[in-house]
């Protein structure tokens, strides 16, 4: 199954140097039931979009808990067995899974990463999180203006440059 795991660049960084992301569970976003249900009229592709989209948005709150992290969404792919997997989610975030194993670094199979024009935006975006999550219509403007920027897709060869 595809999973798309929200991350920061230090943390990419981290899985370049140990060969594996954090200790389980690992939380993740893929095509569930509960999403196909949501959006039952996407295909495979369209749905795997909008999970990629959901981890995005994590991982706007993974750069709020690391003030050092450079203002960049990371979203990895990963590859894993469908027996790692458990339902995380329901209708509030419908593609939300938690891997019960370590995703290992030959699981990723692509990075995804703003451009480091997108850090400006991306930046005012972690810091409306709070106002948004509290109800501010203009915060959350400018939270969902993040996703106006594309995720530029790097092979996984391509990742230790963006550490680099």
């Amino acid at each position: 199954m595809r999973v798309y795991l929200p991350a920061t660049l230090p943390a990419l960084a981290g899985l370049l140097r140990t060969g594996e992301i954090g200790l389980p569970p690992v939380r993740g976003y893929a095509v569930t039931p509960t999403l196909r249900e949501w959006y039952s009229s996407g295909n495979i592709e369209e749905l795997e979009y909008v999970a990629l989209l959901h981890a995005a948005r994590a991982s706007l709150r993974l750069l709020a808990a690391d003030l050092d992290a450079p203002r960049r969404r990371v979203v990895l792919a990963a590859e894993v067995p469908d027996v790692k997997l458990l339902p995380g989610g329901g209708f509030g975030e419908p593609a939300l899974v938690e891997l019960v194993a370590p995703v290992l670094l030959r699981d990723i199979k692509s990075g995804h990463v703003d451009e480091p024009t997108a850090s400006p935006d991306i930046a005012a975006a972690v810091a409306a999180l709070p106002a948004a999550d509290a109800g501010d219509d203009d915060a959350r403007f400018t939270v969902d203006g993040a996703e106006a920027f594309e995720l530029l897709w790097y092979a996984t060869q391509e990742l230790a440059d963006l550490i680099s």
